[in-house]
């Protein structure tokens, strides 16, 4: 976590007041001094503030105000309300709007030091709900499959000697490869309870990418109501992955060089550094040394980032790991779709093999997602294969030991009208229809393609 002091503003219209707090916190907060609710709101638009002490009768805009204001634009703010009498109205209404706790003027030190202090252990906790937030909602499935080739073996084995050390990591692969999975198999090795903050900049519209990184003031550009905190903050402590790095504008690259040098950032419309601790992973499936000659990515970046390489072999150089991978994915659709499949056959699986996979794992699963979705069977096979994975079986050098192209064809009409009719809701009449065939042919292609008894007892849940 940062090593900063807190910033704590005083809002109170009486000077000996402001004088006596300052005294008392000034040892362990950065103290900001203003006399009007007026003044405090405009203070909070320029400065980061994470706790205030707020006097309830101020001049103008009285302390209630502020705190309504102060909680709907910086949540993350804990607020103190101060009242010169104890009054049980005054703290219903305080918490009411947002406040932390309500105090009188008649405190006293210790009770004050401690008071601040828990609000501020309150702050760092909602952060991390924040953090955990942020990593739920963009989290992908965690678990991650260590096949037996040789090729995934020593990408694991690298990960787990480097986890422990706090130098960036830079995993390169194509599209689908699990570059992520392998950023949070890193993630997990180096230590517990630590946030995870997983950005795609390929998903960022361009024009919030240096908000969603950074963070934002509130007002610094349209739309900006209230003040938030950038991935960087958030992983604070922690992990960033940045996934997609070679799509970060060009402008943008030096600002995630600072923070990689200088451990700090500056929020869009921000006035001052933030400390900033965190463990960078990036990781792009495009060549970036090709990038750098071309003058698309700075090259200083490059190599601040390429500290420790890691390459994530493609599905079709890894075979050895396929059937594992398959049986993973596979019980987790037979969860999802409340499936009892019992696995694939082997002859399924050696096509399986033999495919060229251009859409790595992340293919995979998406075959297995489908497969099981629509299959009523026990076993998954050859048969139940798109014919695209079919056709990569032709061998010219020899004799096949079986109809290859009628395997072939059965396949792909299998699967065209099982997609005709999931389009169809499964209404097998209104399919035959939309395939201008007559309800008997449809009928009897079901029952030769066994798929009838799978559209019963669709049409029946």
């Amino acid at each position: 976590m940062s090593d900063r002091k807190k910033t704590l503003l005083v809002v109170d219209d009486d000077e000996g007041m402001r004088d006596h707090l300052t005294a008392v916190l000034k040892p362990d907060y950065r103290i900001l001094r203003v006399a009007t609710g007026e003044a405090a709101l405009q203070i909070m638009e320029k400065e980061d503030i994470d706790l205030m002490l707020l006097d309830v009768r101020l001049p103008g805009i009285n302390g209630f105000e502020v705190l309504k204001i102060a909680k709907e634009n910086y949540p993350y703010v804990e607020v103190i309300v101060i009242s010169v009498m104890k009054e049980l109205d005054i703290a219903i209404e305080a918490m009411r709007y947002g406040a932390y706790h309500y105090i009188s003027k008649d405190f006293d030190l210790e009770g004050i030091r401690t008071l601040v202090a828990n609000a501020s252990e309150r702050q760092d906790l909602n952060r991390h709900v924040m953090r955990l937030r942020a990593e739920v909602a963009e989290s992908i499935d965690r678990e991650f499959v260590v096949g037996p080739s040789r090729a995934t073996r020593e990408v694991i084995d690298t990960a787990r000697k480097v986890a422990k050390l706090s130098a960036t990591v830079l995993i390169l692969g194509e599209s689908g490869t699990g570059k992520e999975l392998l950023a949070r198999f890193i993630h997990r090795e180096s230590g517990p309870d630590a946030p995870f903050v997983a950005v795609n900049l390929a998903a960022i519209p361009r024009e919030l990418v240096e908000s969603t990184l950074f963070g934002h003031e509130k007002g610094s550009f349209t739309g900006a109501i209230k003040q938030q905190l950038g991935k960087f903050e958030l992983a604070s402590g922690g992990t960033l992955f940045l996934d997609e790095i070679g799509d970060l504008r060009f402008e943008l690259q030096a600002k995630l060089l600072r923070a990689i040098q200088e451990g700090e950032i500056e929020r869009v419309g921000g006035t001052h550094p933030i400390k900033t601790d965190f463990r960078l992973i990036a990781a792009t499936n495009t060549d970036l040394e090709k990038a750098v000659k071309e003058g698309a990515f700075r090259e200083d970046l490059y190599y601040r980032l390429k500290v420790i390489p890691l390459r994530m072999p493609a599905l079709r150089d890894r075979a050895e790991d396929l059937p594992e991978l398959a049986q993973f994915f596979l019980r987790r659709y037979n969860l999802k779709f409340h499936k009892n499949i019992q696995g694939i056959a082997e002859s399924t699986v050696r096509i399986l093999g033999g495919y060229w996979w251009p859409g790595n794992i992340r293919e995979l699963e998406n075959l297995i997602e489908r497969l099981v979705a629509v299959s009523d069977k026990e076993w998954v096979t050859d048969e139940d294969l798109p014919y695209e994975f079919h056709v990569g079986q032709v061998d010219t050098d020899k004799p096949a030991t079986e109809n290859l192209l009628e395997r072939a064809t059965s396949t792909f009409e299998r699967n065209f009208m099982i997609r005709a009719l999931e389009k169809g809701g499964w209404n097998v009449s209104a399919t035959a229809r939309a395939l201008g065939i007559p309800l008997s042919t449809m009928k009897f292609k079901m029952e030769r393609l066994d798929i009838r008894e799978l559209a019963r007892k669709i049409r029946g849940n």
